[in-house]
């Protein structure tokens, strides 16, 4: 029987050193030298777009180098100016500051390329994204802050020379706003993520995915403005609850339970927010990977990282019929798609799928096409596609 009590990853952030440290690796280029800028080191997108992207060019690229730079580092930005060929800018606001950089990297003969993850650079969707990310419509602060917000980041997009982006819909929406060249690059997992899900995974595989006679559920939201996506599961999840007295949900990050469902808060795992690590150790976990949305113009932008992410450790996904993950995700075979009154009937196929052994030959396929389409040492030729593009 697989039992999941693998203690906590000690997880430090492998991006650490100086700016010396870091200008010199930039250096090391011999064909081209690629400096990344964002505003800070975090654990979002900067590991995504940033991190992620610099890990597969110093290890896969021949001849090409990259390093980053940030906020902290913007009265030392000559020098890598003097050093680069391609400057990216990863969802950097508007300023002073950024457009004398932006000025002076294009003025050396610098490529500069604008790189963003999600539809936040065109204020006309500021309406719908408010809606979307359940924020407070009645508080004037809320329209200061993401007018400010999302008109920064669309005024330094203007001004870069081309755009990376995750997937074709938002590609669509970078080039009606911006006019600009966009390369797709997809959001991917790293090495750190396959090695966390790789020793659980190994376990569900020595036990058949048989683990205690429960089936668990996982909603693992990241943010706390995830609340309306949830709700689209809210009436499932109590039928299910209502019916099987086998099933658990397991919750990491923030989410608020609210009405019938805080009736069944015994069977709801919580647990707070994770690190990227030991968030795949617990999407490993559970068996069902939900993922909720509301299907919008916003929502279709999105990547569709909460289905590989799941895979890797061999866990299945019941999705939202949102653009990506209609792309990745082929119904039956490595997952399934729900339209919102659909989620009872898809988790439990795969239910079925847990009892009688076909769980594991589905857990093959999507682990496959997750590493085939989403491992980090796959994504070599994409990034060099965007290089050597004029």
């Amino acid at each position: 029987m697989f039992i999941f009590e693998h203690p906590p990853i000690k997880y430090q952030d492998p991006w650490t050193g100086s700016f010396s440290d870091r200008i010199k690796l930039l250096g090391l280029g011999t064909t081209k030298k690629i400096a990344y800028f964002y505003n800070q080191v975090d654990n979002s997108t900067f590991r995504y777009r940033v991190y992620n992207m610099i890990t597969v060019i110093m290890q896969k690229l021949e001849g090409v180098s990259a390093s980053f730079f940030t906020d902290n580092d913007l009265d030392l930005m000559d020098q890598v100016i003097n050093q680069c060929n391609i400057l990216v800018l990863c969802r950097v606001k508007y300023s002073n500051r950024i457009n004398t950089l932006i000025t002076r990297a294009k003025g050396k003969g610098v490529r500069v390329i604008f790189d963003v993850d999600d539809l936040v650079f065109n204020t006309d969707y500021t309406q719908l994204i408010l809606n979307t990310l359940d924020q407070d419509l009645n508080h004037p602060g809320a329209w200061d802050f993401w007018f400010a917000y999302i008109g920064r980041i669309g005024a330094t997009l203007k001004l870069c020379d081309e755009a990376i982006t995750t997937n074709e819909f938002l590609a669509e929406q970078i080039r009606l706003f911006a006019g600009v060249k966009t390369h797709i690059i997809p959001n991917f997992v790293n090495e750190e993520q396959l090695k966390a899900s790789q020793n659980v995974y190994e376990q569900k595989i020595a036990c058949s995915f048989k683990r205690d006679g429960f089936l668990h559920l996982g909603y693992f939201s990241g943010t706390p403005s995830h609340n309306r996506d949830f709700a689209i599961l809210t009436n499932s999840l109590i039928k299910l609850f209502k019916t099987r007295d086998d099933i658990k949900l397991v919750i990491a990050g923030y989410i608020d339970i609210k009405d019938e469902l805080i009736k069944y808060k015994d069977r709801i795992i919580f647990h707070p927010f994770q690190d990227y690590v030991n968030l795949q150790q617990l999407i490993a976990s559970v068996e069902v990977n939900l993922i909720p949305l509301q299907n919008n113009t916003f929502t279709n932008c999105k990547s569709e990282l909460k289905y590989f992410e799941a895979a890797i450790g061999g866990t299945l996904s019941v999705a939202s019929k949102t653009y990506t993950y209609k792309k990745a995700i082929t119904e039956g075979v490595n997952g399934y798609l729900s339209g919102d009154i659909e989620w009872v009937e898809k988790i439990l196929k795969l239910a079925e799928l847990v009892g009688n052994g076909g769980y594991a030959d589905m857990v093959e396929s999507a682990r496959t096409h997750a590493i085939d389409n989403y491992a980090w040492f796959n994504q070599g030729e994409k990034i060099l596609n965007m290089i050597e593009a004029r």
